[in-house]
């Protein structure tokens, strides 16, 4: 599936990212080695297969330097391509495009691994009803792009910050005394719209949740943190789909498929955002 994000949401990333590259005096090597007025043309390749995500963020790295430039972007995010593919034509000022040729490969290379990991992690579940979800281990600043690269992969978003849904983690639980009385307070709190998830690290902990369906107090959602197989089975039978079950921890390739045959609806997996590798791509003058 292709997806697209709002250029509003890459440009403060872009301006960050080339403020920090371009320093106090802009490149010093461009500006010493290119004649002024010099032009070239290049292509964004890729070294190895992968999806694309990203290239929104190309774009207006070689814009915001050379809004003159034209940038033919040949694959849509979301898009799988093999080794060699190009990826994006670029034709600008040299000194300008050279000046943001890294950051431009920093940002393309890092969303586009994630959406390959993502995207491996989905493969290994599929046939199955559990979803691959990601969670809020971002690098700091760029959680929106992240987030998108997870969605262009074939993975779901889990809440974006603190602000959009309560998920009741185990120091909450720990300080408000108990599972079934943090949920209570959070269903007391939370707006009509906005979903209460609750961690729970055992069956005990899931049955005293499962006594509040009674007092219509539930959570929308359970996860279950570093749960044993047999006992992700026995909670997928004890809910028998009165609420969604999230299944979190100790969860990689070799892992995710069993956890998701047991039934869960959901397996988020830090590591799409945390762990991806950055995707070999480089930069051809033609």
């Amino acid at each position: 599936m292709m997806r697209t994000l709002p250029d509003l949401m890459i440009e403060p990333v872009v301006r960050m990212a080339l403020a920090e590259d371009l320093g106090r005096a802009g490149d010093m090597t461009a500006q010493a080695c290119i004649p002024e007025g010099a032009r070239m043309k290049a292509a964004f390749a890729a070294r190895k297969p992968g999806v694309l995500a990203g290239i929104g963020a190309v774009r207006l790295t070689v814009l915001a330097l050379d809004p003159k430039a034209t940038v033919d972007v040949r694959l849509s995010d979301g898009a799988a391509f093999e080794a060699g593919a190009v990826l994006a034509v670029v034709e600008a000022d040299a000194r300008a495009f050279l000046s943001a040729e890294r950051t431009a490969l920093n940002l393309l290379g890092r969303l586009s691994g994630v959406a390959t990991l993502t995207r491996a992690y989905v493969e290994a579940v599929a046939g199955t009803k559990a979803r691959i979800a990601d969670t809020r281990k971002t690098t700091p600043g760029l959680r929106a792009l992240e987030k998108h690269a997870v969605a262009c992969g074939g993975g779901i978003n889990h809440r974006f910050g603190l602000d959009d849904a309560i998920l009741i983690k185990d120091n909450h639980v720990a300080v408000c005394g108990g599972v079934a009385q943090a949920v209570r307070r959070a269903k007391a709190f939370a707006p009509h719209l906005m979903k209460v998830e609750v961690e729970v690290d055992g069956l005990d902990q899931l049955d005293a949740v499962l006594a509040l369906i009674d007092e219509g107090a539930a959570p929308d959602v359970v996860m279950l943190d570093n749960f044993s197989l047999s006992d992700l089975r026995t909670a997928v039978a004890r809910v028998a789909g009165r609420i969604t079950l999230e299944a979190s921890g100790g969860v990689d390739l070799t892992t995710v498929r069993g956890i998701a045959e047991t039934g869960v609806d959901v397996i988020s997996v830090g590591a799409l955002t945390h762990s991806a590798p950055v995707l070999d791509i480089g930069l051809d003058a033609l």
